[in-house]
């Protein structure tokens, strides 16, 4: 456009053929083109480049006001993004030309009535207006707004102007199309580096020569080093390995040739270094990255804790093996027992098949007691688990499981401290029962040297609390934590003496709180341990 306008003023000297007042007029608009040309390659908001298109093109019209008004999307409205010689205050006037602007075919675009809406709208604003020309801003087929520029009373569009308002609108719709190209790769540049910054893998992006290019905050927290430090350092300086699975490493795949395509996906497994002298197990995955000229420009490592898989896999295989020495037990018991009894060379009194029969009797309820445990435990993972509600006398349930217990053991005291009109709650007594049994179960078996259990309860609020305490060999802090886990057990040699698959109190624990409530635990080792569940008053 620039180029255009010089050459009609080279025409001009050249030819003579027009008088002075034109010349300066065309250098004028070149002035203009110029000034719009460095407005479109600015770094400008695209409200500041409309505003900046507008004036050119109303000064050079010799308009009195203009406006700007874009399509909006995913609608038939407009929306004025720029205005020129128009108070904010009149603004709101001009809105009838804002109607009926046809979206489609842009090449017979005609706003209908336009006069008329015009006389509306002098006559609000009270401008003085007296003549619109409306254009349409289009890319391609697609109509992205309107120019209008305005007259005051005894002026007169030329046809040169028409058509030099024209390029203006051309150029307005070329300034929101890359507008909004750079507000579509900007939000996705935003939105990419959120994901890559706060994803819960660790990822990073290695040039070439295996720099930190880019590292994210999960990386950061595996290996203790900020985001700021890690950033062009070499790999090998942040990934340090304290044990690795068997296989090669980066360094040594890369000097193998690695990678030859982008199909080429390097995996890695060990166990990462903290700066803290921790370790993280972790599993890192390298793709590399090819320009279209099939040069390698990046490697991408996307690094994924690992730990917890590790745990849970050692877990499985503790809990296969535990599970099988727990069932092996009565089984063992059950058949040798049964094998002596059945035997057809001995004929057994009547006192040793009592004896014998008791025995497999005991061993059936306990393989029978974990196995209900074990379905328990399964009903809880699939969301099968239900309770059975009925008003529970919980007082009263706690007695009738202490008198049980006390046939149990001959070095233990059971007492039972439970206030008058102890208020009946809603819940499953039979599962309330498996709570106290189990707890009570747990007090004499880790209390080996006898002493006192206390059971009691008291209302708090609007919920009761109830208590199972003991003089045994206590808690640490850590177990405290651990001991509702599931298949967790306690480490020591008490423990190791004793049967059990770790599942008791992860049960409990599962019970209470499917009843709307919750357990704790306080403990001090040496001296004792007391297991308190609350449950709420109404259900």
């Amino acid at each position: 456009m620039v180029r255009f306008f010089f050459f009609r003023l080279m025409a001009c000297y050249n030819q003579s053929m027009f008088s002075n007042v034109m010349i300066r007029h065309l250098i004028r608009q070149r002035d203009h083109m110029l000034e719009l040309s460095r407005t479109l390659t600015s770094q400008l908001s695209l409200n500041e480049v409309l505003r900046r298109i507008l004036r050119s093109a109303t000064e050079l019209l010799d308009g009195h006001a203009g406006l700007i008004a874009l399509a909006d999307d995913g609608s038939d409205t407009f929306t004025v993004r720029a205005s020129y010689g128009i108070q904010p205050t009149v603004l709101k006037h001009f809105a009838p030309l804002l109607t009926d602007i046809p979206h489609s075919d842009p090449e017979s675009f005609v706003i209908p009535e336009l006069d008329r809406k015009m006389k509306l709208v002098a006559q609000a604003a009270g401008m003085g207006l007296h003549q619109v020309i409306a254009l349409p801003m289009v890319i391609g087929s697609e109509m992205l707004g309107v120019v209008y520029i305005f007259l005051a009373s005894g002026g007169q569009f030329s046809p040169d102007g028409v058509q030099l308002l024209q390029s203006f609108a051309d150029q307005a719709a070329i300034a929101v199309q890359n507008a909004r190209l750079f507000e579509q790769i900007s939000t996705e540049k935003i939105r990419l580096d959120a994901i890559l910054r706060h994803s819960a893998d660790g990822i990073m992006i290695l040039d070439t020569s295996l720099k930190i290019e880019t590292f994210n905050l999960a990386l950061a927290r595996l290996t203790g080093w900020t985001v700021e430090e890690a950033i062009g350092k070499h790999h090998e300086e942040v990934i340090t390995w304290a044990s690795r699975e068997p296989g090669m490493d980066l360094i040594r795949a890369v000097a193998g040739g690695w990678p030859l395509s982008e199909a080429s996906v390097l995996y890695v497994e060990g166990d990462l270094r903290h700066v803290g002298g921790s370790t993280r197990s972790v599993g890192v995955t390298y793709a590399p990255l090819f320009s279209g000229d099939g040069q390698l420009r990046n490697i991408i490592a996307n690094v994924r804790d690992i730990t917890k898989f590790r745990e849970a896999e050692e877990a499985k295989t503790t809990f296969i093996s535990m599970i099988s020495h727990e069932l092996k037990t009565p089984v063992s018991v059950i058949k040798g027992y049964a094998s002596t009894l059945n035997r057809d060379d001995v004929e057994w009194d009547s006192d040793t098949v009592e004896r014998g029969l008791t025995v497999i009797d005991e061993e059936t309820d306990k393989l029978a007691e974990l196995i209900d445990n074990l379905l328990d435990v399964s009903r809880l993972q699939i969301g099968t688990f239900k309770l059975d509600y009925g008003p529970v006398s919980i007082d009263n349930l706690a007695k009738k499981i202490v008198e049980m217990m006390r046939t149990q053991t001959a070095i233990h005291t059971i007492t039972v401290d439970f206030p008058e009109d102890f208020p009946i709650i809603q819940g499953d007594s039979r599962r309330l029962g498996q709570v106290l049994s189990n707890l009570l179960n747990n007090a004499i078996k880790y209390s080996p040297e006898g002493g006192t259990i206390s059971v009691g309860g008291r209302v708090v609020e609007n919920s009761v609390e109830v208590y199972v305490s003991d003089e045994g060999i206590g808690l640490t802090e850590e177990e405290q934590v651990l001991i509702f886990d599931r298949f967790y057990r306690v480490d020591n040699a008490l423990s190791r003496k004793t049967q059990g698959a770790g599942l008791g109190l992860y049960i409990v624990r599962s019970i209470v709180e499917s009843h709307g409530g919750r357990i704790w635990v306080e403990s001090q080792p040496g001296v004792g341990t007391t297991f308190t569940f609350s449950l709420p008053l109404s259900q």
